[in-house]
């Protein structure tokens, strides 16, 4: 028998370590080659680890919320072979959504744009910026060079990772406060320090779940979100009576297609072209080079709530596709979620939300911005209320539409003349119909 030590792979696109979500095995059992043994979550990607030899598990050296480098053994294997333990690389997933696996690595699911943990805030002297910092094993080489201990190096890269330019300048601006000159200011963003929290007192009458997995990029994506993005959220109704008349006409067609029309279609249609008419909501920030970077493709977020959490696949071309087609790639896209099988090409690189509660929608929101995008839409549901046409008081099918938006990149007039462009298409539908 020889025991295979199985280190976390390299499952690239610059991850470097990732968070163990839970274990598939317990020690003592028999596995297949390429079974399924663990899910890992980086903030890349949520991956399957297959094992690379069939065995026995002898250890598990790591437990569910870990978060460990790439390259560290995270459990072993007894097997009767002889079999090199080299990390395997990830296969690339199947360009029709299916299943790929690799010795190692299954289907790979890629995670929402901007969730990432924030930079960390300035420590005070003596303090650290993290006591577990993220850097890639050169990075800590060049850090044991330098004699730089990385807690109390403020991150620049993505996902607050420390790099080699973030040691360098750390080491010579300590340098500098010994007598030498300061060195210029390493592009980092500025960071509004967050005072420390106090714990919450533990109770008799309470349970604690640890917030691991998709949860936790939630929870990480959202507050980078509101530290980082400047909210501005602007409503107005839109009455649908027209919308809905001409809903009513085409389901007949769209059945024949297979499909059922509902009405966020539409809304998609009128989405992007109000997105082409103010083209500054087609953006993205990039708050490393103080630089907007606007989009002249329309790939559209559709947000879906699942069992383990809200995920945003992406609705690519909206611009290229009639209503036939984005309702039913509307329809392919929540099911694969709700059922947990969204591909890495199906999630990351949209430029605008579109978020909806559905029938639960309620009145109106403040829906929180998809960082680094700049706008996003909230659809409540329809409800019916008075509403004034023609200087008559008349019942009408209302919601009302909220748009939030990033206020540093987006001045309040743009995001109200968006808005109101949607809500025009969506009272007079007639144009939406010469796009079919």
């Amino acid at each position: 028998m020889s025991k295979i030590e199985f280190k976390l792979p390299d499952i690239g696109e610059g991850v470097t370590e990732g968070e163990i979500v839970s274990w598939l095995v317990k020690v003592g059992d028999s596995v297949e080659e390429h079974q399924d043994m663990v899910e890992v979550m980086t903030d890349k990607a949520t991956v399957p680890l297959g094992a690379p030899t069939a065995g026995k598990i002898a250890e598990l050296r790591a437990k569910a919320g870990d978060t460990v480098p790439v390259g560290q053994v995270i459990v072993v294997i007894e097997s009767a072979g002889a079999v090199e333990a080299a990390p395997a690389k990830a296969a690339p997933a199947a360009a029709n959504g299916t299943e790929t696996k690799a010795s190692a690595v299954g289907d790979i699911k890629e995670q929402l744009p901007g969730m990432s943990p924030p930079s960390a805030p300035s420590p005070k002297a003596g303090a650290y910026f993290s006591e577990q910092p993220l850097a890639a094993p050169a990075t800590r080489k060049l850090a044991r060079e330098l004699g730089v201990d990385l807690r109390q190096v403020p991150p620049s890269g993505e996902a607050g990772r420390i790099t080699k330019t973030d040691v360098q300048s750390f080491a010579e601006g300590s340098r500098s406060t010994a007598g030498h000159a300061a060195p210029a200011a390493a592009a980092t963003p500025a960071v509004v320090p967050v005072p420390a929290l106090a714990p919450v007192p533990v109770g008799a009458m309470e349970e604690r779940l640890p917030i691991r997995g998709l949860r936790k990029r939630i929870y990480e994506s959202m507050a980078r979100s509101k530290r980082t993005a400047a909210h501005f959220t602007y409503v107005d109704e839109c009455e649908c009576t027209k919308l809905i008349a001409l809903r009513e006409r085409l389901r007949p067609l769209a059945q024949t297609h297979g499909v059922k029309l509902t009405f966020l279609p539409f809304i998609i249609k009128a989405v992007v072209a109000a997105l082409k008419r103010h083209p500054s909501m087609n953006c993205l920030v990039d708050d490393t080079t103080q630089e907007m970077v606007l989009r002249k493709t329309y790939d559209l977020g559709i947000a879906v709530a699942t069992d383990a959490g809200l995920i945003v696949p992406v609705l690519r071309r909206a611009d290229q596709r009639n209503l036939i087609e984005i309702a039913r790639e509307i329809e392919r896209l929540a099911n694969e979620a709700r059922a947990g099988k969204t591909t890495r090409e199906d999630l990351g690189g949209a430029s605008f939300t579109v978020t909806s509660l559905g029938k639960a929608g309620g009145l109106l929101a403040t829906p929180v911005v998809n960082y680094p995008e700049v706008g996003i839409l909230f659809v409540p549901a329809m409800k019916k209320r008075p509403v004034v046409i023609d200087d008559e008081i008349k019942i009408g099918n209302v919601m009302d539409l909220s748009l939030s938006f990033d206020h540093r990149i987006i001045d309040g007039h743009i995001g109200a003349e968006f808005t109101q462009t949607v809500i025009d298409l969506l009272q007079n539908p007639d144009e939406l119909v010469l796009s079919l």
